[in-house]
């Protein structure tokens, strides 16, 4: 839990649903502010470099089913260890509409989706 704390903020043990419609008793981490949402403030960096990533290697590498739910308007995000992610959470997940801090305008779903635009955050340099 403390490892939780120091990399995405304030964190506290929940409840949550689990595989089977069960309620897993403290199976859940409830994450208050997430830092890496509030840092970059763009749904897509959120889904594609954050909750994917993170639900791929727990469910491949550590073997334990996890479905992450990133509230945008709160800033909260519910870790829901032993709940598989459902095809429809990651179809709705990956058509999030842009958030409206994000400081890309858009241009990071564009990158992410494979589109010819990027986000200006990241663009090269080319004065070097």
């Amino acid at each position: 839990m403390m490892a939780g704390v120091w990399l995405m903020g304030e964190c506290e043990l929940n409840d949550c649903e689990i595989d089977g419609g069960k309620i897993g008793v403290k199976q859940g981490v409830l994450v208050k502010r997430c830092r890496f949402l509030e840092e970059s403030g763009c749904a897509s960096v959120c889904v594609n470099s954050c909750k994917i990533p993170t639900q791929k290697f727990f469910i491949e590498d550590m073997g334990l089913p996890l479905t992450m739910t990133p509230d945008y308007e709160t800033g909260e995000c519910q870790f829901s260890f032993g709940l598989s992610v459902s095809p429809a959470s990651e179809f709705d997940a990956k058509n999030t509409p842009c958030i409206g801090r994000c400081p890309s305008a858009g241009g990071m779903r564009k990158w992410h989706e494979g589109g010819d635009s990027t986000c200006h955050m990241m663009e090269e340099d080319n004065n070097e």
